[in-house]
């Protein structure tokens, strides 16, 4: 439709620039899905699907800025789009630093079994609350553990 109203002038009301927001909300969203996403093996090891997020969060923050900064007497956002642009790039620079560098520094655990070692007989409750030792499940048929690094 365009800036034209409906009797032939312009209208002067400046807009709402949805790629601002739309993006801003994008990256924040793919920061924080990280949690729910490393639940699953293919997004754990590394963390794709969150940078794509912020990468299409990012690229949309970058089109409501062109937008605001080209036609600023139709598009709102130069102020407010350069600050949430400013804290997304932030936001997203910090995950980087945070997923590749520092979890990356997480020392091995000098007392964790090797492949191939016995493990420590240990008690710990099953899903439901009851307490099952190791023990018990080695006895009929035997068990896989499998040991995660880390934390969440």
């Amino acid at each position: 439709m365009g800036p034209w109203n409906g009797d032939g002038t312009i209208d002067m009301r400046r807009r709402w620039n949805l790629p601002l927001w739309l993006g801003f909300v994008v990256v924040l969203g793919g920061l924080i899905s990280y949690e729910s996403f490393a639940q699953f093996p293919i997004t754990r090891d590394f963390p794709w699907l969150n940078l794509l997020l912020a990468g299409v969060g990012l690229a949309l923050l970058a089109t409501g800025l062109f937008r605001a900064f080209g036609n600023p007497r139709l598009y709102r956002g130069k102020i407010s789009g350069s600050i949430i642009a400013v804290i997304s790039v932030c936001l997203v620079a910090f995950f980087c630093y945070e997923v590749f560098f520092v979890l990356r520094d997480v020392p091995a655990s000098a007392r964790a079994p090797r492949i191939g070692e016995e493990a420590p007989a240990f008690t710990l409750p099953d899903q439901n609350g009851k307490q099952i030792a190791l023990a018990d499940l080695l006895s009929p048929h035997g068990a896989i553990l499998i040991f995660y690094r880390g934390h969440w």
